[in-house]
Protein backbone atom coordinates (compact mmCIF):
# COMPACT_ATOMS: atom_id res chain seq x y z
CA UNK A 1 0.00 0.00 0.00
CA UNK A 2 1.24 3.52 -0.83
CA UNK A 3 1.81 5.89 2.18
CA UNK A 4 0.63 9.49 0.47
CA UNK A 5 1.09 12.54 2.67
CA UNK A 6 -1.23 15.40 1.94
CA UNK A 7 -0.81 18.68 1.60
CA UNK A 8 -3.33 21.05 1.57
CA UNK A 9 -3.15 24.82 0.55
CA UNK A 10 -4.81 28.10 1.79
CA UNK A 11 -2.98 31.50 0.57
CA UNK A 12 0.37 29.45 0.18
CA UNK A 13 0.21 27.74 4.11
CA UNK A 14 -0.26 24.26 4.85
CA UNK A 15 -3.21 24.30 6.48
CA UNK A 16 -5.71 21.74 7.61
CA UNK A 17 -9.30 21.51 8.24
CA UNK A 18 -11.88 19.73 10.20
CA UNK A 19 -14.78 17.81 8.08
CA UNK A 20 -13.79 19.90 5.04
CA UNK A 21 -14.93 23.13 7.21
CA UNK A 22 -12.83 26.19 5.86
CA UNK A 23 -14.04 28.31 9.29
CA UNK A 24 -11.85 24.75 11.77
CA UNK A 25 -8.29 26.21 9.06
CA UNK A 26 -5.39 25.67 11.21
CA UNK A 27 -1.89 26.73 9.25
CA UNK A 28 0.62 24.05 10.64
CA UNK A 29 3.45 25.57 8.29
CA UNK A 30 3.73 28.96 5.92
CA UNK A 31 6.43 27.09 3.60
CA UNK A 32 4.79 23.92 2.26
CA UNK A 33 7.74 23.13 0.69
CA UNK A 34 9.89 22.96 3.57
CA UNK A 35 6.87 20.12 4.56
CA UNK A 36 7.57 17.98 1.27
CA UNK A 37 11.07 17.69 1.89
CA UNK A 38 10.96 16.70 5.53
CA UNK A 39 8.70 14.15 3.94
CA UNK A 40 10.76 13.23 0.92
CA UNK A 41 14.09 13.15 3.06
CA UNK A 42 11.91 9.87 5.15
CA UNK A 43 11.54 7.83 2.03
CA UNK A 44 8.13 9.54 1.08
CA UNK A 45 7.52 9.26 -2.78
CA UNK A 46 3.89 10.37 -3.27
CA UNK A 47 2.02 13.63 -2.46
CA UNK A 48 -1.74 14.17 -2.06
CA UNK A 49 -1.49 18.37 -3.19
CA UNK A 50 -4.86 19.95 -2.57
CA UNK A 51 -5.30 23.59 -3.77
CA UNK A 52 -8.29 24.74 -1.19
CA UNK A 53 -8.46 27.81 -2.34
CA UNK A 54 -9.50 26.61 -5.58
CA UNK A 55 -11.62 24.12 -4.45
CA UNK A 56 -13.81 27.37 -3.20
CA UNK A 57 -12.99 29.45 -6.14
CA UNK A 58 -13.42 26.48 -8.91
CA UNK A 59 -10.89 27.49 -10.66
CA UNK A 60 -7.35 26.51 -10.24
CA UNK A 61 -5.54 28.87 -7.33
CA UNK A 62 -2.18 27.27 -5.86
CA UNK A 63 -0.51 26.19 -9.01
CA UNK A 64 2.93 28.24 -8.05
CA UNK A 65 3.08 26.38 -5.17
CA UNK A 66 2.78 23.04 -7.01
CA UNK A 67 5.35 23.88 -9.54
CA UNK A 68 7.68 25.13 -6.77
CA UNK A 69 7.42 21.68 -4.63
CA UNK A 70 7.47 19.80 -8.13
CA UNK A 71 10.86 21.72 -9.15
CA UNK A 72 12.43 21.26 -5.58
CA UNK A 73 11.57 17.74 -5.09
CA UNK A 74 11.40 14.21 -6.87
CA UNK A 75 7.50 13.68 -5.21
CA UNK A 76 4.94 12.08 -7.74
CA UNK A 77 2.35 14.43 -7.20
CA UNK A 78 -1.32 13.98 -7.48
CA UNK A 79 -3.03 17.78 -7.37
CA UNK A 80 -6.52 18.26 -6.97
CA UNK A 81 -8.74 21.03 -5.24
CA UNK A 82 -10.69 23.70 -8.12
CA UNK A 83 -9.91 21.90 -11.69
CA UNK A 84 -12.89 23.21 -13.53
CA UNK A 85 -11.41 23.60 -17.19
CA UNK A 86 -9.26 22.08 -19.67
CA UNK A 87 -7.05 25.20 -19.00
CA UNK A 88 -7.11 24.06 -15.42
CA UNK A 89 -5.90 20.24 -16.26
CA UNK A 90 -3.20 22.03 -18.40
CA UNK A 91 -1.48 24.86 -16.24
CA UNK A 92 -1.45 21.18 -13.00
CA UNK A 93 -0.04 19.39 -15.77
CA UNK A 94 2.24 22.04 -16.64
CA UNK A 95 3.21 22.75 -13.23
CA UNK A 96 4.64 19.29 -12.34
CA UNK A 97 1.54 17.67 -11.49
CA UNK A 98 1.69 13.83 -12.64
CA UNK A 99 -2.22 13.26 -11.60
CA UNK A 100 -4.42 15.20 -11.01
CA UNK A 101 -7.82 14.55 -9.22
CA UNK A 102 -11.25 15.43 -10.34
CA UNK A 103 -13.85 15.04 -8.37
CA UNK A 104 -16.64 18.37 -8.45
CA UNK A 105 -16.05 18.41 -12.14
CA UNK A 106 -16.88 14.54 -12.66
CA UNK A 107 -20.47 15.73 -10.82
CA UNK A 108 -21.03 18.96 -12.84
CA UNK A 109 -19.38 18.37 -15.54
CA UNK A 110 -19.18 14.61 -16.69
CA UNK A 111 -18.90 15.03 -19.99
CA UNK A 112 -15.79 17.09 -19.51
CA UNK A 113 -14.61 14.80 -17.17
CA UNK A 114 -14.88 11.72 -19.57
CA UNK A 115 -13.03 13.88 -21.88
CA UNK A 116 -10.17 14.30 -19.54
CA UNK A 117 -10.02 10.14 -19.31
CA UNK A 118 -9.96 9.65 -23.36
CA UNK A 119 -7.32 12.01 -23.48
CA UNK A 120 -4.85 11.11 -20.12
CA UNK A 121 -5.85 7.62 -19.53
CA UNK A 122 -7.30 6.95 -16.07
CA UNK A 123 -3.38 6.16 -15.34
CA UNK A 124 -2.95 10.29 -15.13
CA UNK A 125 -7.07 11.09 -14.12
CA UNK A 126 -8.31 10.30 -10.65
CA UNK A 127 -11.51 10.17 -9.82
CA UNK A 128 -12.11 11.76 -6.49
CA UNK A 129 -15.25 10.30 -4.43
CA UNK A 130 -15.62 12.43 -1.67
CA UNK A 131 -18.98 11.98 0.65
CA UNK A 132 -20.86 12.76 3.23
CA UNK A 133 -23.31 9.83 4.25
CA UNK A 134 -22.34 7.94 1.40
CA UNK A 135 -23.41 11.13 -1.31
CA UNK A 136 -21.07 13.03 -3.06
CA UNK A 137 -20.22 16.54 -2.44
CA UNK A 138 -18.43 18.93 -4.30
CA UNK A 139 -16.93 22.63 -4.25
CA UNK A 140 -14.39 21.80 -0.97
CA UNK A 141 -17.52 19.64 0.42
CA UNK A 142 -19.66 22.93 0.32
CA UNK A 143 -22.36 21.13 -1.34
CA UNK A 144 -23.79 18.21 -1.35
CA UNK A 145 -25.78 16.22 -4.24
CA UNK A 146 -28.22 13.03 -4.42
CA UNK A 147 -25.10 10.93 -5.98
CA UNK A 148 -24.58 7.07 -3.59
CA UNK A 149 -21.02 7.09 -3.84
CA UNK A 150 -20.82 3.54 -5.30
CA UNK A 151 -23.20 3.96 -8.41
CA UNK A 152 -21.25 7.12 -9.09
CA UNK A 153 -17.79 5.24 -8.89
CA UNK A 154 -19.01 2.02 -10.79
CA UNK A 155 -20.57 4.92 -13.43
CA UNK A 156 -16.59 6.21 -14.04
CA UNK A 157 -15.19 2.46 -13.50
CA UNK A 158 -17.08 1.30 -16.94
CA UNK A 159 -15.51 5.07 -18.30
CA UNK A 160 -11.87 3.95 -17.51
CA UNK A 161 -11.02 5.11 -13.76
CA UNK A 162 -8.55 3.13 -12.21
CA UNK A 163 -8.37 4.71 -9.20
CA UNK A 164 -10.08 6.71 -6.47
CA UNK A 165 -9.88 8.78 -4.14
CA UNK A 166 -12.75 8.35 -1.24
CA UNK A 167 -12.94 10.30 1.88
CA UNK A 168 -15.63 10.13 4.12
CA UNK A 169 -15.91 13.75 5.45
CA UNK A 170 -17.44 13.27 8.52
CA UNK A 171 -14.04 11.17 9.47
CA UNK A 172 -11.55 14.09 8.25
CA UNK A 173 -9.77 15.82 10.72
CA UNK A 174 -11.37 14.02 13.49
CA UNK A 175 -8.14 11.78 14.16
CA UNK A 176 -10.91 8.87 15.28
CA UNK A 177 -10.05 6.35 12.48
CA UNK A 178 -11.09 5.70 9.03
CA UNK A 179 -14.13 4.58 7.36
CA UNK A 180 -13.14 0.83 7.61
CA UNK A 181 -15.98 -0.87 6.29
CA UNK A 182 -16.95 1.96 3.53
CA UNK A 183 -13.70 0.81 2.06
CA UNK A 184 -14.25 -2.41 2.51
CA UNK A 185 -17.76 -2.17 0.89
CA UNK A 186 -16.16 -0.84 -2.41
CA UNK A 187 -13.57 -2.88 -2.72
CA UNK A 188 -15.53 -5.82 -2.66
CA UNK A 189 -17.98 -4.07 -5.74
CA UNK A 190 -15.41 -2.56 -7.79
CA UNK A 191 -12.24 -3.49 -9.65
CA UNK A 192 -10.64 -0.07 -8.93
CA UNK A 193 -7.72 1.07 -6.93
CA UNK A 194 -8.75 2.53 -3.98
CA UNK A 195 -7.25 5.33 -1.99
CA UNK A 196 -8.45 6.06 1.42
CA UNK A 197 -8.37 9.61 2.96
CA UNK A 198 -9.72 10.44 5.94
CA UNK A 199 -9.66 9.59 9.72
CA UNK A 200 -5.89 7.64 9.78
CA UNK A 201 -5.23 8.58 13.13
CA UNK A 202 -2.53 6.52 14.34
CA UNK A 203 -0.19 3.48 13.09
CA UNK A 204 -3.03 0.59 13.40
CA UNK A 205 -5.03 2.79 10.68
CA UNK A 206 -2.67 2.62 7.93
CA UNK A 207 -1.74 -1.11 8.92
CA UNK A 208 -5.64 -2.28 8.69
CA UNK A 209 -6.06 -0.08 5.65
CA UNK A 210 -3.69 -2.10 4.02
CA UNK A 211 -5.02 -5.23 5.24
CA UNK A 212 -8.33 -4.54 3.47
CA UNK A 213 -7.00 -4.03 0.13
CA UNK A 214 -6.71 0.03 0.33
CA UNK A 215 -4.07 0.95 -2.65
CA UNK A 216 -2.99 3.99 -0.84
CA UNK A 217 -4.11 5.42 1.95
CA UNK A 218 -3.53 9.17 2.39
CA UNK A 219 -2.84 10.93 5.38
CA UNK A 220 -2.68 14.49 6.74
CA UNK A 221 -3.67 15.75 10.11
CA UNK A 222 -2.20 12.64 11.85
CA UNK A 223 1.26 13.98 10.50
CA UNK A 224 1.15 17.51 11.72
CA UNK A 225 -0.15 16.22 15.08
CA UNK A 226 2.30 13.89 16.11
CA UNK A 227 -0.45 10.73 15.99
CA UNK A 228 1.65 9.52 13.03
CA UNK A 229 5.55 10.28 13.32
CA UNK A 230 8.06 10.50 10.51
CA UNK A 231 9.64 7.37 11.37
CA UNK A 232 7.20 5.22 11.47
CA UNK A 233 6.18 6.16 8.08
CA UNK A 234 9.83 5.59 6.91
CA UNK A 235 9.02 2.28 8.14
CA UNK A 236 6.20 1.56 5.75
CA UNK A 237 7.72 3.49 2.88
Amino acid sequence: MRIIPAIDIIDGNCVRLTKGDYETKKIYNENPLEVAKELEDIGIQYLHLVDLDGAKSERIVNYKTLELIANETNLKIDFGGGLKSNDDLRIAFESGAKQVTGGSIAVQEPEIFKSWLNIYSGDKIILGADCMNQKIATNGWLQTSDLDVLPFINTYEKEGVKSVICTDISKDGMLKGPSIELYKDLIDKTNINLIASGGVSCLHDLIELKSIGCEGAIVGKAIYEGKVTLEQLSELC
